[in-house]
């Protein structure tokens, strides 16, 4: 897959690193929002392996208020110019927001990832012309409701069914607006507008979703499905993030969103040394 310059096989998992520059992000939010915090974290996670960084000026988790677009823009463009200037890395925008979108873009972003999945006022005419002028993919995502209150009462006849079905319709949206095919990351959203059970149905199932021939993105790290269920708080979560995503991974995951970057690489060599042994 191309992005922007640089070209990207998936022959084994890509490890994406999560670079939060916010006050408010559930697990790292303050850590990184100011640019020498931000850079010194860009730098571990390219040195342990990631492939991208993902940089999100807005957090999404579950209760989260919006902020403007200006704000998220003094946010994350210093950050992206930097890494890109700095790093041979590809560097990701975390965002909803069209203007977001085409500045983090000129500031040196080579993919999108909304978490909206396109769906905010502009933002698909935004995205498919810098698919189409400077080859920047897109990873959309499913989510059920807003950020604000998509935990209050998620509730699916099958969930795998509906995330598939969101994927087709989405994929056909994206094609008919002038993405390529292989402009198309696909991600099920785990912890967006989801409960418990429905986040494991997800993982268990998760070769489903690689039924079209994209790369599907995992990102389960330090979310409450491991945390609640193991009864283990935000920093205490890493045996249960190596383990949700060694599953993923060999169940057909092209990409894992994490922010601890140098263990799941760990995890990326022994997944391609059991697909590499007969």
């Amino acid at each position: 897959m191309k992005f922007g310059e640089k070209y990207l096989d998936f022959d084994l998992p890509r490890v994406m690193g999560i670079l939060n520059v916010t006050p408010d992000s559930f697990s790292d939010g303050g850590k990184f929002n100011n640019l020498n915090s931000a850079i010194s974290q860009a730098d571990i996670m390219i040195q342990s392996g990631a492939s991208f960084v993902d940089v999100g000026g807005e957090s999404t988790r579950p209760g989260a208020e919006e902020i403007s677009v200006e704000e998220e823009l003094n946010r994350v463009i210093p950050v992206i110019e930097a890494i890109s200037q700095r790093f041979d890395t590809i560097v990701s925008i975390d965002t909803s927001k069209p203007e977001v979108m085409k500045q983090a873009v000129e500031a040196g972003a080579a993919l999108i990832n909304d978490v909206r999945a396109l769906s905010m006022n502009g933002a698909l005419e935004t995205a498919s012309k810098l698919a189409k002028d400077k080859h920047i993919p897109t990873c959309i995502m499913h989510m059920q409701g807003a950020p604000k209150t998509m935990q209050d009462k998620p509730d699916y006849d099958s969930v795998v069914d509906d995330v598939l079905d969101f994927f087709r319709n989405k994929i056909e949206r994206l094609t008919h607006a002038g993405f390529h095919y292989n402009q198309i990351i696909l991600d099920p959203g785990f912890g967006f507008g989801k409960t418990l059970d429905h986040n494991y149905q997800l993982l268990k199932h998760f070769t489903q979703f690689t039924q079209f021939d994209l790369p599907v993105l995992a990102g389960m790290s330090r979310k409450s499905m491991i945390g609640n269920l193991l009864n283990k708080d935000v920093e205490n979560r890493l045996a249960g993030d190596i383990s949700t995503h060694t599953i993923a991974a060999l169940n057909g995951a092209s990409i894992l969103r994490v922010h601890d970057v140098d263990a799941i690489m760990d995890v990326v060599k022994i997944v391609g040394k059991i697909n590499s042994v007969s």
